[in-house]
């Protein structure tokens, strides 16, 4: 048999040649890397503007107000710590966005667990329910859910934030867990029940233990969520001791309004433990995504 060769070419070269071809792509390496680091450099910029900010004074910042601390001032800061108020408000977000997450996380998982493991007449309906939910931000259902909540007694309350945020959050959590619980092979399940698990004795020894990147995904979001929240806290909570961090800073601006210094100082130190708490357990995030993409 006579092997043909391309002119100029060894047959090791003709055979790599198209697959090279292949390997190209219009988008090389060096202009990915570019547009990441441009996307990169814009959503830190105005962090890091109100990081530096915090550490000049109001006249560096009127005299020149892109430009970095010349020089390096710390008392803005340490006013900032050294206020009781921050510290009260630190520790109502605290509360809140913890007792949200393990609401969130408890109820969604068992709600999760009930829709991907049982069959029961309107299983596909009440996961269309919980669907349906991720149409409705807590915005749009606002002033009906104040007056519920005025009814109820929890104006000026920190569970009257705590528990429109869980109901809230539901409908996410739900979505990204039951694929988690439906991709558990049912040979598990019955290898534990022939070994004398029950169902309760199942559900937290083997489902919480195999679901627990999507749990973590969704009590990490819980969390973010619940911390960042401004609308729901606004329309609930009338006292200062009460308010959480986000409404802290629209009130001390209002406060120091011709302070700008001490204005940024308080903004950063008020999402700074967001950002660290995300960035800590971004991976976790991305892995329960995946995970539930794939269940």
């Amino acid at each position: 048999m006579t092997v043909v060769q391309s002119p100029g070419l060894e047959p090791a070269q003709a055979r790599t040649a198209p697959s090279r071809d292949k390997a190209k792509t219009p988008w090389g390496s060096p202009t990915t890397y570019f547009v990441a680091l441009v996307l990169v450099a814009l959503t830190l910029a105005p962090v890091a503007y109100i990081v530096l900010g915090g550490f000049r004074t109001n006249a560096q910042i009127t005299d020149s107000p892109s430009g970095l601390p010349s020089p390096w001032v710390g008392a803005n800061y340490v006013d900032v710590l050294t206020s009781s108020i921050f510290w009260r408000q630190l520790g109502n977000s605290t509360f809140v966005a913890l007792v949200t997450t393990v609401g969130v996380v408890v109820l969604g998982v068992m709600a999760s667990y009930v829709l991907a493991r049982y069959r029961f007449r309107g299983r596909g309906a009440m996961y269309s329910l919980f669907a349906a939910g991720l149409m409705f931000p807590i915005t749009v259902a606002i002033t009906p859910l104040y007056i519920l909540i005025k009814n109820i007694g929890l104006i000026n309350n920190l569970f009257g934030v705590i528990l429109p945020q869980i109901a809230f959050a539901l409908p996410t959590t739900i979505i990204i867990l039951v694929p988690f619980l439906r991709a558990i092979p049912d040979e598990i399940e019955e290898a534990a029940w022939l070994d004398g698990c029950g169902r309760l004795g199942f559900f937290f020894r083997m489902v919480l233990r195999l679901s627990l990147p999507g749990v973590l995904t969704t009590g990490i979001l819980a969390f973010v969520a619940s911390w960042n929240s401004y609308v729901l806290p606004l329309f609930v909570l009338n006292d200062l001791e009460k308010y959480t961090l986000p409404l802290g800073v629209q009130a001390f601006s209002s406060q120091y309004s011709v302070d700008t210094a001490k204005v940024l100082a308080f903004t950063s130190l008020s999402m700074l433990p967001a950002l660290v708490f995300f960035t800590i357990f971004e991976r976790r995030i991305v892995g329960g995504l995946q995970g539930a993409v794939k269940g």
